[in-house]
């Protein structure tokens, strides 16, 4: 059957609890790689060059694109962000799932790109329920708390474009039946071509 690696996106709501999910899957299983994005924003306290972006000057990012030396790119709140192509595809080849933790814009450019992408929309079981989850950060003002409630009426638009959705209501079913997903999508016929047609073969006793 088909080893080797899927890509998959994950997308959602700011609030919506991407980062838990993403961080628990990978505690919990290693069959999974977190690609890692480079963009052009401040790192925020704690965030560590390398470990959760590579932090880039607009300068070396519009080189990045110049090279193709991205997957994916995109312009969000005033900064790039982009996805680096060549830990992605060794990571691929390596047999791991390579996760890509983007915003809508470039999701849709990856499965315009690569259709075979599986494609997931991390969302609370309510709007009320984002908004408790946005104030209960405590690092943000009421301003940027509404901005990103505005955003995300925009961004609910492209909930229908993605293979499934994952509520994140609990967290611990929520990394299960996100695993379950993706495993699943390993068994699906147009990823398994070579063992279909070897099948075939050995039934007609070729």
């Amino acid at each position: 059957m088909n080893k080797e690696g899927i890509l998959i996106v994950v997308s959602g709501f700011s609030g919506a609890g991407k980062g838990t999910i993403m961080k628990a899957l990978l505690e919990r299983y290693d069959n999974y790689a977190l690609s890692i994005s480079a963009t052009t924003r401040d790192p925020r306290p704690g965030e560590e060059e390398g470990k959760a972006y590579f932090f880039k000057t607009t300068e070396e990012f519009e080189k990045m694109i110049a090279k193709d030396d991205l997957i994916e790119y995109a312009m969000y709140v005033g900064n790039y962000y982009g996805t680096p192509k060549a830990y992605v595809e060794e990571q691929l080849c390596a047999g791991k799932d390579v996760i890509l933790e983007i915003e809508i814009q470039g999701a849709l450019k990856v499965k315009e790109k690569f259709p075979n992408t599986l494609l997931l929309f991390v969302t609370p079981p309510s709007a009320e329920e984002l908004r408790k989850r946005l104030e209960g950060r405590g690092t943000e003002t009421q301003e940027v708390i509404d901005g990103r409630m505005k955003r995300a009426i925009e961004e609910a638009e492209y909930m229908d474009q993605y293979d499934y959705l994952v509520v994140n209501d609990e967290l611990d079913v929520c990394v299960e039946e996100m695993h379950h997903l993706i495993q699943g999508e390993h068994e699906r016929c147009f990823r398994n071509q070579t063992f279909i047609e070897h099948m075939k073969r050995e039934l007609k006793g070729e």
